[in-house]
């Protein structure tokens, strides 16, 4: 029963939490400060967090509020694999893979601990997150990926879905040995209070607007109230890096991701599917698309199709394509027929990075401004864990294993492939294609009728 997505609550900020109210106050007149963070997502505020553990005079600048972007409006993943698809992780980077996995695994552990540490309150559960196959071909994809996870040092194990407790809908899968299922939005409340409450200044509603470096090597960042004077800059900003002329060129491309929210399922169906181990699932399509289980009994699904943002400024306060919506809704019924008469209650979107390697980077510009990029989908235990790396690289000069085997000496970035317009649309479209072709909609409509 296919509904009308005009009904569907669209938020141009998150479904997971509301904004906050106790916003900080704006940049007003000049601060000066030993270090400056820009940017307060989860990267942003995992390096302030560091640096005020460490005694360090520091100052962090966000455009809205701590946690205003990607980072409150992802699937809630923690992952313990690199994104992207290993085997072409492996094809193109066959040196630097087993660092990209034990990157993600310490990433993974690292956000883990801050959630134990700082108890907070995401609904965190550790149920792992699983690579799923919609198909036979795709089983043998996840196979091979796990294999090369394996001969990494990674953590994971194929089974069938009755094995792993995922949806009979699916052929099989790969269950990652670390990480889990939260709410974002209330991770990043959570982070936020943390910042808030240390040594560090904090400064929301502060676009930064330009981001230059004086003759005297002081960083000097721009915004509509004043300027803050910086001996040394961090750059964590992801998506939004581009509006200032001070970024490597490609060092990302900015991509808008929706996710949608059904309204509240009868928990006797959601386990009637299978899903008795709950853990999140992502498909092995181009595009991947993700299903998952929340605390307050919804299933949250997401991506499946790419924008990609083709000019800074970003839009600010965009709201999904209802085209986009329709897409996840018949996504959903697809694959859980089942379910078809549960309605989508709510969407929701936001942009995120994509480096041209599918990687993420670090390095620095000139001597005193580091940057990263630690998102590609999987940037929720990455950026912050990334950041901490960053801060104590900052303060003590050495460079951690982890941060070594994302580091560029030069911040050279080769062109995107793929990445265009018309190249995400063809991709789009051979996921269609194959999902024609595959029988993964004849398995969920047999699936469907084992639970009737």
């Amino acid at each position: 029963m296919s509904q009308d997505v005009r009904e569907v609550r669209l938020h141009t900020f998150s479904g997971w939490i509301d904004p906050p109210t106790d916003l900080q106050p704006a940049v007003s007149g000049e601060v000066t400060c030993d270090i400056a963070v820009i940017g307060g997502g989860v990267g942003g505020m995992g390096t302030t967090m560091r640096l005020a553990e460490r005694g360090q005079d520091v100052v962090l600048i966000e455009a809205e509020f701590l946690g205003y972007g990607s980072s409150s409006r992802n699937g809630g993943h923690i992952s313990g694999a690199p994104g992207g698809d290993l085997r072409m992780l492996k094809l193109f980077y066959p040196r630097q893979m087993k660092g990209m996995v034990v990157l993600a695994d310490h990433a993974a552990e690292y956000l883990q601990g801050k959630i134990r540490d700082l108890d907070i309150a995401c609904d965190y559960v550790p149920n792992g997150l699983a690579m799923v196959a919609i198909s036979p071909l795709q089983m043998l994809r996840i196979k091979t990926c796990a294999a090369i996870l394996k001969k990494a040092g990674g953590r994971g194990h194929v089974g069938t879905a009755e094995q792993l407790g995922i949806p009979r809908a699916f052929v099989g899968g790969m269950k990652e040995g670390v990480g889990g299922m939260l709410n974002p939005g209330k991770l990043c409340r959570g982070l936020r209070a943390d910042v808030i409450s240390s040594s560090a200044r904090v400064y929301e509603q502060s676009k930064v607007t330009d981001v230059r470096r004086r003759d005297d090597g002081k960083v000097v960042i721009a915004t509509p109230g004043g300027t803050v004077i910086a001996d040394k800059v961090v750059l964590s900003t992801n998506a939004y890096a581009g509006e200032w002329a001070i970024t490597p060129d490609r060092l990302s491309v900015p991509a808008y991701l929706i996710e949608a929210e059904t309204e509240p399922i009868d928990p006797a169906r959601i386990e009637a599917l299978g899903w008795t181990s709950r853990t999140g699932t992502i498909s092995q399509h181009q595009i991947m698309e993700h299903f998952r289980v929340t605390e307050r009994g919804t299933i949250v699904i997401g991506v499946r199709r790419i924008e990609r943002g083709t000019s800074y400024p970003l839009p600010k306060d965009k709201a999904p394509d209802l085209g986009l919506v329709k897409e996840l809704e018949d996504a959903f019924h697809t694959r859980f027929p089942s379910l078809a008469d549960v309605k989508v209650a709510q969407a929701w979107g936001g942009w995120i990075a994509i480096t041209s390697s599918w990687i993420s980077l670090a390095g620095k510009l000139a001597d005193n401004i580091w940057y990263s990029c630690c998102c590609n989908g999987h940037g929720l235990a990455q950026a912050p864990y990334i950041g901490s790396l960053i801060a104590d690289n900052i303060v003590d000069g050495t460079m951690h294993d982890d941060l070594k085997g994302i580091w560029l000496d030069e911040p050279k970035f080769p062109p995107f492939l793929m990445m265009s317009p018309a190249g995400l649309r063809t991709v789009w479209a051979l996921d269609r294609l194959c999902d024609v072709f595959n029988g993964s909609a004849r398995r969920a409509r047999r699936a469907a009728v084992a639970i009737a």
